[in-house]
C-alpha cells in the first residue's frame, strides 16, 4: 500500500497541469427607481464574448476569468451604458463590483469595487450555494471574524442543527454524535488526535489558518461513505497577492480561574507544552519516579502570539510562484467547581457522591506552509504542511463518598487525578488540479498524515477517612492497587491517503455552457495504528497489616519514595499484569478502504440532476493484549458497501431554489471501541466489544432556499433518516459497571427541521467607499429521534449482557431544539478603517447523553442558553483591535438522571475576556 501510494504521489507530481482562474460578481440597482435592483441589465467584458446578464435582485456573476486586467461594459436599454476600465481579476479571488444605471451614466468613482479571496467571502460563498447542484453550507474567514469565532469547533456550531457538548470535543450534526461525522482537511482525510473519538478535536484548527470551512450534511459519492450526519472539509489558507506580514498579539482571562485562590498545576509539564516526562528506568525495582506528586501555583493570565505572511513571485509571463506561512501560540485557564455522581440506583441512591474541583490549562503551537506554483492560466500544484502541537494539563480534586457502600461511606474520601495529554499532529499534502481538454478536467490528492497522542504520567492517589467518624484525619485507600497509580500511554497513527477524478463535459446548452458533466474517480485510504500503555500500581499492606499511616494530600511526597518501598508501607509497585511482569497493555490496528464511484450530472432547464454511485472495499484488523485478556485476540471487519447518492435542484425563479437529496452511508465502529482494553475513569471505566460491526443509514432531505439579496438568505429544511443496527454505548450488567459499546437495536430514526436566515435590517451607502449596516442572521432546529433498544440483540452478538430501563429512548447527543443567532453592526469610517460589533446566542433545549440501564432512568443535560459579545475596530490600514467577552450568560451545566431526578454532574464554565492587536507591515 505504500508503494501504491508513493507511485501515486509521484506520477501526480509530474502531472503539473491545473486551472487557476478568477471570477467577477456583484449586484446592479436601479437609479431611476430608488436604487431598487436592477433586472436584465448586460454585464459584458470588453472586446471579448465572455458576459451574463443580472436575475431578479440585481445580482450577477462572471466565472472562468484568466487573471489580469479587463474593463467591464454595464448597459441596459434606455439608460446610459458605464464602462469601468482596469478592473483587477485575481487567480482564485471573486472582484466585486456594485454600482448604479440609469438615465444619466454614473461617474467611475461612484462604482464600487472590491476584491476578496473568493472563499473568505459571505457574498462569494452565498453565490456558490446557490449555484451548487448538493445541498451545503459554507463559512468563510470573512464570516468567522464578524461573529468573533477563535477557532473550527466553534464555527460549525454556528449553522442550523449542530451543537458541541460542553466539556468535551464531541460535535453533534442534528442529534448525531461523533461516530456519524467525518473530518477533512483540503479534502484529504486527517487522523484523530483521540483514541477515543473519530475526528480530530476541530478547537485545534485557530481561524488564522482557515479559508473556509464547508459542512455538508447531505451525502455525495465524493467522500468517503462513513457518514451520518456531517461531512467537515477545512480549506486553509493560500495567497496569491502581492505580499503582507503582520503579527498578532492577545491576551485573557476567565472569571472562575482568575478568582480562585490558588490555581493548582502538577508537576512535569512546561509552559508551551513540549515536554514529554518518560517512563522510569526499572520502575518495578525501585522508586524511580522524579516528578513530584505535589502541585504549583500558576497564575491564570491567558496570552496568544501570531506571524503570519505570504508573497507571489511572477516567473515569466504566466507562472507564478505563491508562499503563505503562518506561526502561533495560545493557552489558556479555565476552573470548575462542582458536583458529580454516579452509579445512581433505581432508589435515587447515588453510589458515589462528590464534589469537584478542576484546574485546566491548555496550549496550542500552529505552524502551517502553503506553497502554489502555477505553471501557466491552465496549470498548479500545490503543497500544504501543517503541524500543530496540543495539550491539556488538568488538574483534579474530588471529595466525598467514593462508594456508598464499603469506601468513605460517610463522606470525607478524596481522590485527586492530574493529567497531561499531548497530541502532535503532521500534516503533509499535494493536490492538483488540471484541464486536459476544454472537456476533460482532472483533480488529484495525495496526502501523509502522522499523529502521536501521549499521556505521560497521569498521577492518581485516593485518601479515606482513618476513623469514618472523624473524616478530616485521611489515610492512603488499600482497597485496589490501582487506586493509587501512575500511567502512560503512547498512540501512534500514520495514514495515507490519495483520490483522483475525471471530470468530462458534454451537451452545450444556448449559453454556450455544457448541460451534462460526468465524474470518475478512485480513492484509497490506510491506516495504522499502535497503542501501549503502562499503569503502575502502587500496592499497599491490607486488613490488619495496614499501619494506617496518616497522610496530608497535599504533602504525597512524604510518602511516595524509596523509604516508603524499603519499610514496607509500599508493599511493591506492580502494573495491571501483576508481579513482576514489566509489559505494557496494547493493540494495533490496521484499516484499508478502496473506493471507486461514478457521478452523473445534467441540467435539463431548471432542473438539475446529480446521481452517484460509490463503491467500497473496507478492512479493519485488530488485534490486542491487555490486563482483562492476557492471552490477547485478533479480530477482523471485511465489508463491502455500495452506496448510491441522488441530489436535484429546481430553480422555482431567480431567487429560489429547492433541492432534495437521498443517499445511503454507513458507519463504522472505531479501533479503541472494539479493542479488549480497558481505560479507568473516575466514576466509570471503558471497555471494548469485538463483536461491533457497522451501522447502515439511510438519509433524505428536502429544502427550499430564497434569496433575496447577494448577502442574504431564508431556507427551510426537512430532514429523515433511518439507522438499522444503530451503535451505543451501554452499562454492562456487571459488579464494575464497565461501559462498553454494542449494535444496541434493530432500527434508530430521525425527523427534523431547519430554517435559517441572514437579512440586512438596515444597510446605507454612505459614500463611495463607505457602508454602515445592521445585520441579523440566525438558525432554528427542531429534532426528534427515537431507537429501539434490545437487551436480547445485546446478549446474542455479544459476551455481554444488559438490562435497558427502556425498550426505546432518543439517540444519544440529541436536542428537541437547537438555535443560533447573531446581531451585527459595521460602520465604514474610511476606506481603511471600520468598526465591527456582535452579539451572538445559542440556546440548545434538553439533550439526552446516556442510555439508562437496570431500572435506572436516562442521562439528559439540562438545556443552556449562551451569549457572546465581539468588537472588533480597523484603526487604519496597519493596526487593528479586538474585544471579546464569552459566556456572558455563564449558565449552570447540569447532567440529570430522569425517573429518578438526581443531578449527577453540576459546574458553570465562568466569563472569557480577551483583547487582541493584530499590525500588518
Amino acid at each position: 500500500m505504500k508503494f501504491l501510494f508513493t507511485t501515486l504521489l509521484l506520477c501526480f507530481s509530474g502531472i503539473c497541469l491545473s486551472q487557476e482562474v478568477g471570477s467577477i460578481a456583484g449586484y446592479l440597482t436601479d437609479k431611476e427607481a430608488n436604487n431598487s435592483p436592477l433586472p436584465f441589465a448586460n454585464i459584458l467584458i470588453k472586446n471579448s464574448s465572455k458576459g451574463t446578464t443580472s436575475d431578479f435582485d440585481g445580482l450577477y456573476r462572471i466565472e472562468n476569468l484568466e487573471p489580469g486586467t479587463y474593463t467591464i461594459v454595464f448597459s441596459f436599454v434606455g439608460y446610459e451604458t458605464i464602462e469601468v476600465p482596469n478592473v483587477t481579476v485575481a487567480a482564485g479571488k471573486v472582484t466585486e463590483i456594485n454600482t448604479a444605471l440609469g438615465s444619466s451614466a454614473a461617474a467611475l468613482d461612484e462604482v464600487i469595487i472590491t476584491t476578496v479571496a473568493r472563499r473568505d467571502s459571505e457574498v462569494a460563498l452565498l453565490l456558490d450555494q446557490k449555484k451548487a447542484v448538493e445541498m451545503k453550507q459554507s463559512i468563510g474567514a470573512q464570516e468567522l471574524s464578524r461573529k468573533g469565532v477563535s477557532d473550527a469547533s466553534s464555527a460549525i456550531t454556528k449553522t442550523s442543527g449542530i451543537a458541541k457538548q460542553e466539556g468535551s470535543s464531541n460535535i453533534y450534526v442534528r442529534g448525531l454524535d461523533d461516530r456519524y461525522n467525518s473530518t477533512s482537511l483540503n479534502n484529504l482525510p486527517i487522523p484523530s488526535n483521540n483514541s477515543l473519538r473519530k475526528n480530530i478535536d476541530l478547537s485545534i484548527f485557530a481561524t488564522d489558518i482557515i479559508e473556509a470551512i464547508d459542512i455538508d450534511k447531505t451525502y455525495i459519492t465524493t467522500n468517503y461513505g462513513d457518514f451520518g450526519g456531517a461531512s467537515i472539509n477545512i480549506d486553509s489558507k493560500e495567497y496569491t497577492g502581492n505580499g503582507f506580514f503582520e503579527i498578532d498579539l492577545g491576551t485573557g482571562v476567565n472569571t472562575n480561574a482568575i478568582n480562585t485562590d490558588e490555581f493548582k498545576q502538577h508537576d512535569g509539564p512546561k509552559y508551551l507544552g513540549f515536554n514529554n516526562p518518560k517512563t522510569p528506568n526499572n520502575p518495578l525495582d525501585a522508586y524511580n519516579f522524579t516528578t513530584s506528586w505535589e502541585t504549583q501555583s500558576k497564575t491564570p493570565i491567558a496570552s496568544s502570539y501570531g506571524l503570519t505572511g505570504g508573497k507571489s513571485f511572477n516567473i515569466g509571463d504566466e507562472s507564478k510562484l505563491s508562499f503563505f506561512l503562518h506561526g502561533s501560540f495560545n493557552n489558556n485557564f479555565s476552573y470548575k467547581e462542582g458536583i458529580e455522581r454516579g452509579s445512581v440506583s433505581k432508589q435515587a441512591i447515588a453510589r458515589k457522591d462528590l464534589t469537584f474541583e478542576s484546574y485546566d490549562y491548555t496550549t496550542g503551537t500552529t505552524g502551517i506552509a502553503n506553497l502554489t506554483y502555477k505553471v501557466n492560466n491552465n496549470h498548479k500544484i500545490s503543497y500544504n504542511g501543517l503541524y500543530i502541537n496540543s495539550t491539556s494539563q488538568q488538574h483534579n480534586e474530588y471529595r466525598g463518598v467514593l462508594d456508598i457502600f464499603d469506601h468513605a461511606p460517610n463522606g470525607g474520601g478524596y481522590i485527586r487525578r492530574s493529567i497531561f495529554e499531548r497530541t502532535q499532529l503532521f500534516v503533509n499534502q499535494l493536490i492538483g488540479t488540471h484541464t486536459l481538454t476544454e472537456k476533460i478536467d482532472v483533480n488529484w490528492g495525495a496526502t501523509y498524515n502522522q499523529m502521536r497522542n501521549d499521556m505521560p504520567d497521569r498521577m492518581q492517589n485516593t485518601l479515606r477517612p482513618v476513623d469514618d467518624n472523624n473524616l478530616e484525619v485521611l489515610t492512603l485507600s488499600e482497597l485496589s492497587d490501582a487506586n493509587n497509580h501512575r500511567y502512560f500511554h503512547e498512540l501512534d497513527e500514520d495514514e495515507y491517503a490519495a483520490r483522483i477524478a475525471a471530470d468530462y463535459k458534454f451537451s452545450k446548452n444556448d449559453e454556450d455552457e455544457y448541460a451534462g458533466k460526468i465524474t470518475l474517480g478512485y480513492q484509497v485510504k490506510t491506516k495504522d495504528i499502535h497503542f501501549h500503555a503502562y499503569q503502575y500500581n502502587f500496592s499497599l499492606p491490607t486488613g490488619k497489616d495496614n499501619p494506617n499511616i496518616v497522610v496530608d494530600p497535599y504533602q504525597l511526597d512524604s510518602f511516595f519514595n524509596q523509604e516508603s518501598l524499603d519499610n514496607g508501607n509500599i508493599q511493591s509497585i506492580k502494573t495491571l499484569f501483576g508481579g513482576s511482569f514489566d509489559r505494557p497493555e496494547k493493540y494495533n490496528g490496521t484499516q484499508i478502504i478502496n473506493a471507486g464511484y461514478i457521478n452523473f450530472q445534467y441540467q435539463f432547464n431548471k432542473l438539475t440532476l446529480l446521481a452517484g454511485l460509490r463503491g467500497e472495499k473496507i478492512s479493519q484488523k485488530i488485534n490486542w493484549l491487555t490486563a482483562i485478556s492476557p492471552i490477547g485476540g485478533e479480530e477482523t471487519l471485511d465489508e463491502t458497501q455500495i452506496l448510491p447518492s441522488l441530489s436535484l435542484k429546481y430553480e422555482l425563479n431567480e431567487k429560489n431554489n429547492l433541492r432534495f437529496a437521498a443517499s445511503k452511508t454507513y458507519t463504522l465502529p472505531q479501533f479503541i471501541e472494539r479493542a479488549k482494553f480497558q481505560y479507568v475513569n473516575i466514576t466509570y471505566p471503558t471497555i471494548g466489544n469485538p463483536d461491533l460491526y457497522s451501522s447502515t443509514n439511510y438519509n433524505v432531505d428536502l429544502r427550499w432556499e430564497f434569496f433575496p439579496k447577494n448577502d442574504e438568505l431564508i431556507s427551510a429544511t426537512a430532514f429523515g433518516k433511518l439507522i438499522q443496527d444503530p451503535i451505543n454505548e451501554f452499562v454492562i450488567a456487571s459488579a464494575t459497571n464497565d461501559i462498553s459499546w454494542a449494535n444496541t437495536g434493530d432500527l434508530a430514526k430521525g425527523v427534523g427541521i431547519e430554517l435559517e436566515a441572514r437579512k440586512n435590517l438596515f444597510k446605507k451607502e454612505l459614500d463611495d467607499t463607505r457602508i454602515q449596516k445592521l445585520a441579523l442572521g440566525g438558525n432554528i432546529s427542531y429534532l426528534y429521534t427515537e431507537q429501539d433498544l434490545d437487551s436480547d440483540k445485546v446478549a446474542e452478538e455479544t459476551s455481554y449482557s444488559v438490562r435497558f430501563t427502556d425498550s426505546t429512548s432518543p439517540l444519544t447527543g440529541a436536542s428537541d431544539w437547537l438555535i443560533n443567532a447573531d446581531l451585527s453592526y459595521s460602520h465604514d469610517f474610511s476606506e481603511k478603517s471600520n468598526l465591527l460589533l456582535t452579539l451572538a446566542g445559542n440556546y440548545f433545549s434538553d439533550r439526552f447523553y446516556a442510555i439508562g440501564t437496570n431500572n435506572q432512568g436516562g442521562i439528559y443535560d439540562k438545556a443552556v442558553f449562551s451569549m457572546d459579545f465581539i468588537a472588533k475596530y480597523q484603526v487604519n490600514k496597519n493596526l487593528g483591535i479586538g474585544l471579546s467577552a464569552k459566556n456572558l450568560t455563564n449558565p449552570t451545566i447540569e447532567r440529570y438522571q430522569d425517573e429518578q431526578d438526581v443531578v449527577v454532574k453540576s459546574y458553570d464554565l465562568g466569563q472569557s475576556f480577551s483583547l487582541s492587536l493584530n499590525y500588518k507591515f
